[in-house]
């Protein structure tokens, strides 16, 4: 994505006075990137010695929230693969992330929209993935409506291929059932507008049921965004696979939706809803889902930064009112379970 498209103003919706605010500006995904040439000698030997040609040119891709290396290579015979690496002073938590990440890839289907892994190193406290070359792009930021129809029809063709799901991952509930619940356990709203304030109460209704309402048998994506999404002439590739779980087959399109609306606005709600109604998806559940997320974006964004991870909050804070602003819109019309109300 290019630093105008991430940069542009997020202020589309009109949704009302007191409606929670769109972020001044949709901030970009991305993390601390070190070139490949910054691992470790014995480690850039192992993935080499893996891929069975040495590394003649790396080129740094931009995008996505992991620190450490993310590099597109091409091997001296001539082929290419896309490598990731990380070690944990950048951050503690990647190395387990990416490990997480080899197991699910190695085990997704052939028939799934996802790149093959290549190649595997764990050494010396650093992790390196290798995954076959995607010749495609990242969705534009704001959104153009083609892709975003192309992206929701392919969400539905990929969970046909993964439902039920072919890996062994915990479901949604207990994955994330420490993180959400945000509107329940409490913390400040004042930062996401007097309807936020005034409707907290009746959020919180609608996000206890979010953990009935996440059921399902498929396995998901989890972290859905568009620099979790390759666009190639006649396919959509899903890309970055550690937060894998089980649950509702629609769960990625409510999880990616915030992260679309916060660029598009009403147009994004618009075609999301559409694409919901038509898979048949019930609204009550969309609802609850949706609080659970909007509560977890929120409350994360007023925490200090992980390391090597700069512009986490801020994009978690424009998700959080990409998300209030749907929700807003569903709850004025009576979409999903009612709640008390907040004067």
């Amino acid at each position: 994505m290019t630093s105008e498209s991430s940069a542009a103003r997020a202020g589309t919706t009109s949704p009302g006075a007191g409606a929670p605010g769109m972020s001044e500006a949709a901030p970009v995904a991305s993390g601390v990137r070190v070139p490949w040439e910054a691992a470790p000698a014995g480690l850039r030997a192992a993935v080499e010695e893996r891929l069975g040609a040495p590394v003649v040119r790396a080129v740094t891709q931009i995008g996505g929230f992991s620190p450490g290396i993310a590099a597109r290579v091409e091997l001296a015979d001539g082929r290419r693969a896309f490598v990731k690496a990380v070690g944990a002073e950048a951050n503690s938590d990647s190395p387990a992330l990416h490990r997480a990440e080899a197991r699910i890839a190695a085990a997704l289907p052939a028939a799934a929209p996802v790149p093959r892994l290549l190649a595997e190193v764990d050494l010396d406290g650093w992790v390196a993935l290798a995954f076959e070359d995607v010749d495609g792009h990242t969705p534009a930021q704001p959104w153009h409506p083609e892709d975003l129809t192309r992206v929701l029809a392919a969400c539905a063709d990929l969970a046909a291929v993964l439902d039920p799901s072919p890996i062994e991952v915990p479901t949604v509930a207990e994955a994330l059932g420490v993180t959400f619940g945000a509107w329940r356990r409490g913390f400040d709203p004042e930062p996401f507008g007097a309807w936020t304030c005034a409707n907290v109460d009746r959020i919180a209704a609608h996000e206890a049921y979010w953990p009935t309402a996440a059921e399902g048998t498929a396995l998901v994506h989890g972290d859905l965004r568009a620099d979790n999404i390759l666009l190639t002439p006649d396919r959509v590739v899903f890309v970055d696979w550690p937060w894998a779980v089980r649950g509702a087959s629609w769960i990625d399109v409510v999880l990616m939706a915030p992260s679309v609306i916060m660029h598009n606005g009403d147009a994004a709600i618009d075609s999301i809803e559409a694409h919901l109604a038509r898979r048949g998806v019930d609204p009550d559940r969309v609802t609850a889902v949706l609080a659970a997320a909007a509560g977890f974006f929120a409350a994360n964004s007023l925490r200090p930064a992980p390391d090597g991870l700069p512009t986490l909050r801020p994009f978690q804070r424009a998700q959080a009112h990409g998300a209030l602003n749907w929700l807003h819109r569903r709850l004025a019309r009576g979409a999903g379970r009612g709640g008390p109300t907040r004067a």
